[in-house]
């Protein structure tokens, strides 16, 4: 359990993916490049990779990511922010997505 004082702590923000590549030599990798309405877009890299085979169609989707988790290296590549997702023990998976109207840096309250 955590304090909704910690929960408050969580910087949770829509972001709009620009670009979308599997990372080499992995197997459920993406490196994206997302809009969270900042100076310059952000580098996350996800597992996510299995769920999109055409990743593509990742590209100009506005998804929920956090925004203040310190950077961490993976691969070598530094990941700046988390996806965020749910999935099922069957298999079934979604990201978190806003409705349309939401704008770009739009932040969970």
């Amino acid at each position: 359990m955590i304090s909704i004082d910690d929960f408050k702590k969580i910087d949770i923000v829509v972001g709009k993916i620009l670009s979308a590549e599997k990372v080499p030599d992995t197997d459920k990798l993406l490196k994206l490049e997302v809009d969270l309405a900042e100076e310059k877009p952000r580098q996350i890299i996800s597992g996510i990779s299995l769920f999109f085979p055409d990743h593509s169609v990742l590209v100009g989707k506005k998804c929920m990511f956090v925004a203040n988790l310190e950077p961490r290296i993976i691969k070598g590549l530094e990941s700046q922010g988390m996806i965020l997702a749910v999935s099922t023990d069957d298999g079934k998976f979604s990201l978190l997505e806003p409705n349309d109207e939401i704008p770009v840096g739009a932040k969970a309250k």
